[in-house]
């Protein structure tokens, strides 16, 4: 299979659709590190199989950031990227959620910066948990962020509770991931999401899958609804979205988008209902990968976010604490040249003080 996969090379639009760069699993020249069971497996050639093995000798509760975090960078890497993406965009449908992004600006104007930037905080976030560093740091501007905003409690846990059910739902109930994620597995991505929920200072986290499930499916049925804010959102985020094909792919890949919302969305946004060929045609195209991606090599190098073409507000790399918005009232970098929107107050990093001035120096 690895040799198949060094001689075949497919487009990069078929690289994408697979979440894979093809040559990943190509052994990796070994550097000085500990030789850890992590190492190990991202040193070399694995089996279809041995991050699954690793995964269940982790503990779903102590381990649960590692274990969250190879099933995001290597077994999962385009499922959850694309269940995430769907998480956030269902938030969009609750009018308070909706109507404070549109006011903002930034999902609308700056919705690829924007984007990048929920990313990048996330990624950062789980690849070097809370800790001092750049976990703590992106966890800090995160909360920063949101703070500067009239936010309740329960829109707050609801957001939480997406991130915990649309990855079950994209890879278990519809069936999209090569595998199904085991109940360790669930477990242990709940037990990060409740930690990191805790670290955003949320009150009431449910406490196991089920109990998220219900506090999602409950408080979209009571709360869905439409609003011109959350229908301009998502406007943006479906431009963008199918704004990363090639043009003369985008029509199809617009109807290809719409046909994998639920009608719960569609409803709330008041769109069009698909058609039930672009329904079933979106359904089985994603069966259809699942089964080819079962039979691929493993990911040997973790997929992140500085290998993620979508993301392109930062080539020449970041840090945490400088990304962003800065609404009023919101502490900035004392040697950060910042620029003003005028229509909201808020600031925003200027051009090249995404790196502090002694990084970009060495850089340079």
């Amino acid at each position: 299979m690895i040799i198949f996969a060094r001689f075949f090379a497919p487009p990069p639009e078929l690289e994408n659709f697979l979440g894979y760069e093809w040559d990943s699993a190509s052994p990796r020249t070994p550097r000085a590190e500990p030789d850890t069971a992590r190492n190990r497996l991202e040193k070399s050639p694995v089996k279809r199989f041995d991050w699954y093995d690793e995964i269940h000798r982790l503990d779903a509760e102590a381990d649960c950031r590692r274990i969250t975090e190879i099933l995001t960078t290597h077994e999962f890497p385009w499922d959850i990227e694309q269940a995430l993406s769907l998480a956030l965009y269902r938030t969009y449908a609750v009018p308070s959620i909706g109507r404070l992004l549109a006011e903002t600006r930034e999902f609308t104007e700056r919705t690829q910066r924007r984007s990048d930037d929920t990313v990048i905080i996330l990624t950062e976030i789980m690849r070097h948990g809370f800790e001092p560093g750049r976990g703590r740091d992106a966890l800090r501007r995160m909360n920063q962020m949101h703070r500067s905003y009239d936010i309740s409690n329960d829109d707050y846990l609801y957001v939480l509770s997406t991130f915990v059910v649309m990855p079950v739902r994209w890879i278990n109930d519809l069936g999209y991931g090569w595998r199904r994620l085991t109940e360790h597995e669930i477990t242990a991505s709940t037990n990060y999401y409740r930690m990191l929920g805790k670290h955003m200072g949320i009150k009431g986290i449910p406490e196991t899958y089920a109990e998220f499930y219900e506090l999602f499916d409950s408080y979209e049925i009571e709360h869905f609804g439409y609003s011109e804010g959350g229908r301009a959102v998502s406007d943006a985020t479906l431009d963008l979205m199918v704004g990363y094909n090639p043009r003369w792919q985008q029509p199809v890949f617009r109807k290809f988008t719409m046909a994998l919302l639920d009608d719960r969305l569609i409803t709330a946004f008041r769109y069009d209902r698909p058609s039930r060929f672009w329904r079933t045609a979106a359904h089985l195209a994603m069966r259809l990968r699942a089964r080819i991606v079962r039979f691929m090599p493993p990911r040997v190098e973790p997929y992140r976010a500085e290998k993620n073409p979508k993301v392109k507000s930062y080539p020449n790399g970041y840090d945490p604490a400088r990304i962003g918005t800065f609404p009023k009232g919101c502490p900035v970098p004392h040697d950060m040249v910042t620029v003003e929107i005028p229509e909201t107050g808020s600031r925003l990093p200027a051009p090249g003080q995404e790196l502090a001035p002694q990084e970009r120096t060495a850089r340079s």
